[in-house]
């Protein structure tokens, strides 16, 4: 993939090592593999190919741990299911296939199969037979079965693809680990899903890891990053008329409403460098605006949103260092930190916000 494509992270995961383990019919020369190298030029991806068989590819990355010792492990689809196995080191894992040994036939069918990147030993086929499913069965078997509190709770990410067609298993995982997240996107890993989701999780883990705090930035939904002047043309003209002067109040208003222009991608790009929350209040009148908030945030701003959604009508008692917000109402304007008044000179658009923060950087 060409880099062009791609916002490089040249600080995030350095001189560290990440072992990559690919999906089924895949190889260690996948385009994950290759794409993640671009991404994180400094950190060392470690991707090997697996064999076909279950309990081989097992045995393979436990001494690939033992020796190399990865301060991440990322596994997509069939290295996902791999990948949570591997305990005692921090793990993304991306639409984990757990019923590989249940879903093998329908999928993919017994017999002959071609592999779909080149192998280092230059095979181009190889067989899948009732063996193969039977070992698949059987690592099965010790999936979750070294979960400890510091596992569940810290060291394993789930990101699941709300339109995968072919591997369902967000409420399994969900069972036995913390951080199960949603992503907008399939089963395959795309660029844009590496990109904006995978290297997030990376993000977080690296900090983690380094001890590293980072300048805390809140940002207010309505009128600043939600084009809140807009949402009564979501509603037929008998509900605007209903709730004439006090649109918020109609029912699923909050989750309706589309985002200012640009600002997705300036939230995007600030919580790859500052600690990011949001931070809105919603109408006690509207019952349904509390979980509308949640609705939009987990929409539009995705894995990056991630558990940093708070609602309150005091912001000047959460700490931090800046506060963007277009009115200077609920505690904005007794906000610690800087207040940054979104729609006013000089942060009239999201430009202009990305433009402060360029420079102070």
């Amino acid at each position: 993939m060409d880099n062009q494509n791609y916002t490089q992270y040249p600080d995030l995961m350095q001189g560290k090592k990440i072992l990559y383990v690919h999906g089924f019919a895949s190889s260690g020369a996948s385009g994950t593999a290759k794409n993640l190298r671009i991404l994180l030029p400094n950190a060392t991806v470690i991707s090997p190919d697996l064999p076909v068989s279950p309990l081989a590819a097992m045995k393979l990355l436990h001494e690939i741990c033992d020796t190399e010792k990865p301060d991440i492990i990322i596994g997509t689809s069939m290295g996902g299911f791999y990948a949570e196995q591997l305990y005692g080191f921090d793990r993304i894992l991306v639409n984990p296939a757990f019923q590989i040994g249940d879903t093998l036939k329908k999928l993919h069918g017994m017999g002959k199969q071609k592999w779909l990147n080149a192998r280092q030993d230059g095979e181009t086929e190889f067989w899948i037979t009732q063996d193969t499913v039977d070992e698949f069965k059987e690592v099965m078997a010790k999936s979750f079965s070294g979960i400890d509190v510091d596992e569940n709770r810290k060291r394993v990410y789930g990101l699941f693809g709300d339109k995968d067609p072919l591997v369902h298993t967000f409420d399994m995982f969900a069972a036995h680990y913390l951080n199960a997240i949603y992503f907008d996107g399939e089963h395959r890993l795309n660029e844009s899903v590496l990109q904006n989701s995978v290297v997030q999780v990376i993000r977080w883990i690296d900090d983690r890891q380094n001890g590293t705090q980072r300048p805390i930035i809140y940002f207010d939904l309505d009128g600043t990053l939600v084009d809140f002047e807009k949402g009564v043309r979501k509603f037929d003209a008998q509900t605007v008329q209903q709730y004439e002067g006090h649109p918020w109040d109609i029912p699923g208003y909050f989750a309706a409403l589309e985002p200012m222009p640009s600002a997705v991608k300036a939230f995007r790009t600030l919580s790859m460098k500052y600690d990011t929350y949001i931070l809105t209040s919603a109408p006690f009148s509207n019952p349904t605006a509390w979980s509308d908030k949640m609705q939009w945030v987990q929409k539009w701003l995705g894995v990056a949103a991630y558990r940093r959604l708070i609602i309150s009508h005091h912001k000047n008692l959460n700490y931090g260092d800046y506060l963007i917000d277009d009115r200077p109402y609920n505690g904005a304007e007794d906000f610690m930190g800087a207040f940054l008044q979104f729609g006013e000179a000089p942060y009239k658009t999201w430009d202009d916000v990305m433009d402060f923060f360029k420079h102070i950087s």
